[in-house]
């Protein structure tokens, strides 16, 4: 008896040792006792994930490609923070959803005619596999922007055409409006990336009839057309002569009194279009073969600020999720772009609350894909358009607040109670802007009452700028799946198209 006491007492024993090494494994490093035999244990752990990675070469049934507009290194940083803060560790050593993926390069995303990048010519080079200039929209770099007399005969094949094209389906989902830059890529050719609408073209196109933006996505002339397009953009969508279903006090913007959201219902079978979340939520994915919803007259609200809006929008993973579910029934497979525009229009106005919470947004779309398909036959790319000129700085101590103000070490390495001050005397922000909005002239401001934690506030900036400007250092390609280990070192950016069409071999 004393013998099987022991004996189930050791099993006991090593069953909760493995319970809780087991839990330790899920729980986020910061809620763990570091020690120096664990970031030592970890490092190991690492090299032998690494190790054990195959490459693999095998057709991808489906491709997301996920553009993160604006988002930077530093973005998905100080993101990579927040949203560990928000769970209630230090944040340093939380990963977004994409971070987990197994193959990374760096992408260069220059313009054939600017150092630091647009997103029109940027897109344009991941879509297509070919560099051009800023601001034009899937044609080379021998069209002269605005001008749609040199657009015949050097228009670009882009890689959702080619999939609508061979039969499998395609969608586009955004939370900017579809007719914006990075959208209109795929689907669209246009000398400028502003030609949204007729309203939008100069005289002499309009007089050649030269198609605008949301034109061409209605008319989109290879295989079936999209199956699914969402985001924002509306008024492109509606004439001036009918009022918006959302703001009664304002109409539509085309002038040739097409409408177009009507015309898409009508070309397409088992189709729908919707604008609100009420609309969005009755889809029935497995009867419905063409959705198209436009929740906002233009880009759609921020996420912070998306349960204020009367009309209701879903979310950008919530998109991701009813678009996969549409395009999944096709047996030959599905493209799939999903953009989380909006972290460059945050970053834009100066403002990082937003930039980082709608970067966390992305993130949790990127994790709805992946929890979704078949990962053995999809390949997953993440990646940024381009960079901002968003910085981190100050020696903060671990776990300070992302969005406060910085508080440092004493020599002893250990966390100081009061904030670190420039050279004036004066506490600053760790998170700030090279140029902005957030610029103030004169003396800087005292900022130790101010709650730079508030969704409102704007990072201080060096120069005064209305707008925060794009960067144009490298930014992250992160990537899984069929074909994801092609992706190494330091690439120019058109080689993401190359990629995907090499993994869905339409080359």
């Amino acid at each position: 008896m004393k013998t099987e006491h022991h004996f189930n007492g050791f099993f006991a024993v090593s069953f909760i040792f493995l319970l809780f090494a087991g839990l330790m494994v899920f729980l986020p490093k910061a809620a763990r006792a570091e020690s120096p035999e664990e970031w030592f244990e970890d490092g190991r752990e690492a090299v032998e994930a690494a190790m054990k990675l195959k490459h693999d070469r095998k057709h991808a049934k489906n491709v997301i490609l996920f553009i993160g507009d604006g988002m930077g290194v530093s973005t998905v940083t100080a993101a990579r923070i927040l949203d560990g803060q928000i769970k209630g560790a230090t944040g340093e050593e939380n990963l977004l959803s994409f971070e987990k993926l197994p193959y990374l390069a760096l992408s260069k995303t220059y313009n054939t005619n600017q150092q630091v990048p647009d997103s029109a010519g940027a897109m344009t080079a991941i879509v297509t596999g070919v560099k051009t200039r800023a601001g034009l929209i899937a044609v080379n770099q021998d069209v002269i922007r605005g001008d749609y007399l040199t657009v015949s005969g050097n228009e670009l094949t882009t890689i959702l055409e080619i999939a609508e094209n061979s039969g499998m389906s395609t969608g586009v989902v955004t939370t900017t409006r579809v007719t914006h830059a990075t959208p209109a890529a795929t689907y669209a050719h246009s000398p400028e990336r502003n030609w949204e609408d007729d309203h939008d073209l100069p005289a002499d196109a309009l007089a050649a009839d030269f198609p605008d933006i949301a034109r061409q996505l209605i008319e989109f002339p290879y295989g079936d057309g999209l199956e699914v397009v969402l985001g924002g953009g509306r008024r492109s969508f509606l004439p001036r002569t009918i009022s918006d279903p959302e703001y009664p006090a304002k109409t539509g913007e085309r002038d040739d009194g097409r409408y177009l959201a009507e015309e898409w219902q009508d070309k397409n079978p088992l189709s729908a279009y919707v604008w609100n979340r009420t609309q969005f939520n009755a889809i029935d994915p497995y009867r419905t073969e063409h959705l198209l919803g436009l929740f906002e007259p233009g880009h759609m609200n921020y996420e912070h600020d998306r349960g204020g809006d009367a009309a209701g929008e879903p979310s950008l993973s919530e998109m991701t999720s009813k678009a996969i579910d549409i395009l999944s029934k096709n047996q030959k497979g599905f493209f799939l772009m999903v953009e989380g525009g909006r972290i460059d229009h945050a970053s834009h106005a100066g403002n990082a609350f937003r930039a980082l919470t709608e970067a966390i947004e992305f993130s949790n779309a990127v994790k709805t894909a992946i929890e979704k398909i078949n990962r053995e036959e999809t390949l997953i790319i993440v990646t940024a358009d381009h960079s901002h000129v968003f910085t981190m700085a100050g020696y903060p101590t671990r776990g300070n607040d992302i969005l406060g103000k910085v508080i440092g070490n004493d020599s002893s390495g250990e966390s100081l109670t009061d904030y670190a001050t420039d050279a004036n005397g004066l506490p600053y922000t760790t998170l700030g802007y090279a140029n902005g909005p957030g610029y103030i002239p004169g003396d800087r401001p005292d900022l130790t009452g101010v709650d730079t934690a508030d969704p409102d506030y704007k990072q201080e900036a060096t120069l005064p700028s209305h707008s925060e400007t794009h960067s144009g250092e490298d930014v992250a390609v992160y990537a899984g799946g069929p074909g994801a280990s092609l992706l190494h070192g330091v690439q120019e950016q058109n080689v993401i198209y190359h990629i995907i069409a090499e993994a869905l071999k339409t080359e």
